[in-house]
């Protein structure tokens, strides 16, 4: 975020052509701001405040004399600010008083309690608060020195007042009037050098009770007061006479002016009627000497307007013997900013109008120079009275970073000259910076960052680094970048990176990218870890069907494309409201609960986030049985059903081989209304009707990729009975059911017309008949090139009432692999049934297969790649 700092005055010798003398900017970035000012439209320079210095605010002061005046708000104020001063060119500034107080005005704009007097260069008054006190301070060279104000000798009746420095002094309100048509609590003018007005108190502290008005005739001295209650005091006749209106919301008839400022005061009346006043209007150089009154009589009364002309109560114009010289001076010296000046004004009592340039400097003459006319310079602070040493973190001996081997520099002494001092010799050739010759400096404070100043960077797109150096030579440096990509870069000098290196890195990870400077003096070292990114196109979710009850599942996520460096997982399991955070693709999980649970993963990459759901059906696993890919038997398909049909579905390549894009909604179904095919998803949820097994116990997942293969899950019925769960008999029904729909091809549907697919258990290298209709033969030729067989393990998991906890049910179809496949009927022939008494006892398969068949199993069919060989496959 930028923003324009406006000043209050301009320097400039054309200003028709900018308002503003020196135009600042403020950049805020990461809730930090810094500040940049053009001298005279100069390119932008960052403004140079004390390193220990964290501005949250700046408002400019003043940028008369080429020298700008800045209140800064540090991070730890909050109603006060530090006034900082500005070298020529408003680049480098010293802190010239701390905790000046602030305000807010009507409109809610911020009010610095600093006052600069007019008509004398370098008098400024500020309200400085220490110790939850607020008292007024006076400086006579631009904020070198400040003291308090010495409280008059006596009050407004002549009494004496006891008032001792520091304990007691004067302080004044020095808001300055935001209603063009009052005077404000502070007032002086050029034209009347030397002459303040203003309302304040005497005490320890500035109050807001038991306040007067107090006029200084010689420029902040010494104070007389003039009245004890607050007034609006304006300037009349180029500052030679003042009038003055008594503040108060009460209807008022008088007015008071003096000739003398301030020492006595005449009364006048200026309407008959007493009146409302709201404000009064004084110009100064008109020569028509009339001050404008305007207000109401009452509260409900229109506005009035009173006109008064005071050029009666002149009786002359000013002559020579008028006139008085007036001596500036700084408690007794004369040498004020480095000159003598005497002014010229009227003498007290003299009842005459002033001409324009009446008033004014008669005598101006420099000053040798001296401790006072010297200030700290950047980087140095005041130790003692006049000492200035380097602050703590600040090297003196450190040049510019621009100063190269064979140019020249100033070297500062610790102190510079008050801008606008006019003082000669003396101190000055002392203090005054010396030209010295560039150093060689080795590398120092190497740093390397990107443009945006972000750590991630996107795969394919230009990450451009910018190199930074605090110290050394850099004409003289040479300079290598190494991308972390195996790619680097070489420079003679700093000059062809001034804009940034650009690079494109091809790949997602972490990359430590090294910047190194070297040169005869010494080198140094910067690195940056830059994450590059990919964006997440897409993710999906690997989950057994089936998973039993108080058993840990394996649950993986597959993203593409593959190389997108680190990602963050975000696992909700069920109702869950709070995630499981991982950095890996995988997880463990245990579901407590039977039923349909959902599992939702999201996968961050940068400002990328996808995600994906599945369901997974959780049992309790006392009646679960599972038909699965194995190494020896199981189901397979005789066709790859990935590649018949491009209105059926559509194969997207990603990791494995594992995802599987749908195109559309299908149904299809098995000539005998024994199989329905339903999309769900990426995956493909089967079930089998089979005469006297429910559907609902049924569940046959069909996977995505080459070979197609699939799972056939046994499930407990939904109302099982204790009686029922105990019947062994009903478990070797089921058994026998699915073994004699597979082997008797009762499993089959058609695929597109023409081409029936069948589905039945088998041995791994041997292909099954392709049933066709219209022309077997045929049709099994056509499909030779293109099947692909797996053989997928059959067991069945059985929990008894008593001791023995599991059995484990397996059903092999023995076949020789070289053997060709003749037709149906020898394939039922050749598959033997399968009984419970044929199976090894539960005892001795619990510890061998249990874990590693189910829990193991789903890893495997996660992980699995699909092949590319093809197997025969014949019809008869």
């Amino acid at each position: 975020m930028e923003r324009l700092i406006p000043s209050n005055s301009c320097c400039d010798p054309w200003p028709h052509l900018t308002s503003l003398c020196f135009p600042i900017i403020q950049v805020t970035t990461g809730g930090r701001a810094s500040y940049y000012v053009s001298y005279r439209r100069e390119a932008f320079a960052q403004i140079k405040l004390p390193k220990y210095s964290l501005p949250k605010d700046m408002h400019i002061i003043s940028t008369d004399e080429n020298q700008v005046f800045a209140a800064v708000q540090e991070w730890n104020q909050n109603d006060t600010y530090n006034l900082y001063i500005s070298d020529t060119r408003g680049i480098y500034f010293t802190l010239a008083m701390e905790n000046i107080k602030s305000s807010r005005g009507l409109m809610g704009n911020i009010i610095i309690e600093l006052y600069e007097v007019a008509g004398i260069k370098g008098i400024f008054l500020a309200n400085k608060k220490v110790d939850d006190q607020v008292k007024t301070h006076i400086t006579y060279n631009k904020g070198r020195d400040w003291r308090l104000l010495q409280a008059p000798d006596v009050d407004l009746r002549g009494s004496p007042v006891h008032c001792l420095l520091p304990f007691c002094s004067l302080h004044l309100h020095l808001q300055i009037s935001e209603n063009p048509y009052s005077s404000g609590r502070i007032s002086s003018k050029a034209t009347a050098p030397g002459l303040v007005v203003a309302t304040g108190n005497i005490g320890p502290e500035l109050s807001y009770t038991d306040i007067g008005v107090f006029i200084s005739s010689d420029g902040g001295n010494t104070w007389r007061q003039i009245f004890d209650e607050e007034y609006n005091v304006w300037f009349l006749d180029w500052g030679g006479a003042l009038v003055a209106m008594k503040h108060t919301p009460l209807p008022v008839r008088h007015l008071w002016v003096s000739f003398d400022e301030g020492h006595s005061w005449d009364k006048y009346g200026f309407t008959s009627v007493p009146l409302f006043v709201d404000g009064a209007l004084v110009e100064a150089g008109m020569e028509t000497q009339i001050m404008t009154v305007f207000g109401h009589f009452s509260l409900r009364s229109e506005w009035q307007l009173v006109k008064v002309d005071y050029k009666s109560i002149f009786s002359r114009r000013c002559t020579k013997e008028d006139y008085q010289t007036w001596h500036l001076l700084n408690q007794g010296e004369p040498c004020v900013m480095g000159e003598r000046k005497i002014f010229k004004k009227r003498k007290p009592g003299a009842q005459c109008a002033l001409g324009r340039d009446s008033s004014g400097t008669v005598v101006s003459e420099p000053c040798v120079c001296a401790d006072w006319d010297f200030e700290c310079d950047y980087g140095y602070e005041r130790h003692g009275e006049s000492q200035c040493v380097p602050a703590f973190w600040y090297n003196p001996a450190s040049p510019s970073k621009d100063c190269s081997l064979g140019q020249s520099y100033l070297n500062s002494t610790g102190y510079r000259r008050i801008v606008s001092n006019n003082c000669t010799d003396g101190l000055r050739e002392k203090y005054t910076a010396k030209a010295q010759m560039c150093p060689g400096k080795a590398p120092r404070g190497l740093h390397v960052v990107t443009t945006d100043g972000r750590l991630v960077a996107e795969q394919g797109h230009n990450a451009t680094f910018i190199i930074l150096m605090e110290e050394g030579d850099l004409q003289r440096t040479n300079i290598q970048l190494d991308f972390g990509d195996g790619i680097a870069v070489s420079y003679a000098n700093f000059s062809p990176i001034e804009d940034g290196i650009k690079h494109v890195y091809k790949s997602a990870g972490i990359f430590q990218v090294m910047a190194y400077a070297e040169n005869n003096l010494g080198s140094d070292t910067a690195v940056l870890f830059l994450h590059v990114v990919c964006p997440v196109e897409h993710v999906h979710l690997r989950v057994p069907f089936v998973a039993i009850r108080n058993k840990e599942v394996n649950i993986s996520a597959v993203v593409w494309p593959s190389q997108l460096g680190t990602l963050t997982y975000f696992w909700w399991f069920g109702n869950s409201t709070k995630p499981l955070i991982t950095l890996d693709s995988s997880i463990s999980f245990t579901f407590l609960t039977e039923g349909t649970n959902t599992i939702t993963v999201q996968v961050a990459a940068g400002n990328a986030l996808i995600q994906d759901t599945k369901d997974i059906a959780v049992h309790d696993g006392e009646y679960v049985g599972e038909i699965s890919r194995g190494n020896n038997n199981g189901l397979i398909f005789c066709v790859p059903l990935e590649h018949m049909s491009s209105n059926w579905v559509k194969i997207t390549r990603r990791v494995d081989n594992m995802d599987v894009k749908i195109k559309q909604r299908f149904l299809l179904q098995d000539k005998h209304s024994k199989l329905q095919l339903l999309n769900q998803g990426s995956e493909y949820f089967y079930g089998l009707k089979v005469t006297s097994v429910p559907e609902d116990q049924i569940l046959v997942a069909v996977f995505p990729g080459l070979p197609t293969s699939a799972e056939l899950f046994i499930l407990p019925p939904k109302n099982l009975t204790e009686r029922r769960k105990g019947n062994e008999g009903d478990l070797e029904q089921i058994v026998e059911i699915l073994f004699n729909a597979l082997n008797q091809n009762l499993v089959q549907f058609e695929l597109k017309p023409g081409v029936q697919i069948i589905v039945y258990v088998t041995q791994l290298t041997l292909a099954p008949l392709v049933d066709s209709s219209a022309g077997r033969s045929s049709s099994a030729m056509l499909m030779l090139l293109s099947v692909v067989f797996v053989g997928l393990a059959v067991f069945l998991i059985y929990k008894f009432k008593r001791k023995i906890p599991w059995i484990n049910i397996y059903a092999q179809v023995q076949h020789d692999k070289e053997q060709e496949m003749i037709g149906s009927v020898s394939q039922s022939e050749n598959t033997p049934k399968i009984t419970l008494s044929d199976f090894t006892e539960p005892e001795e398969l619990l510890d061998k297969e249990l874990d590693t068949r189910v829990i193991g199993g789903i890893a495997t069919i996660a992980n699995s790649e699909s092949t590319k060989e093809i197997p025969n496959c014949t019809s008869v």
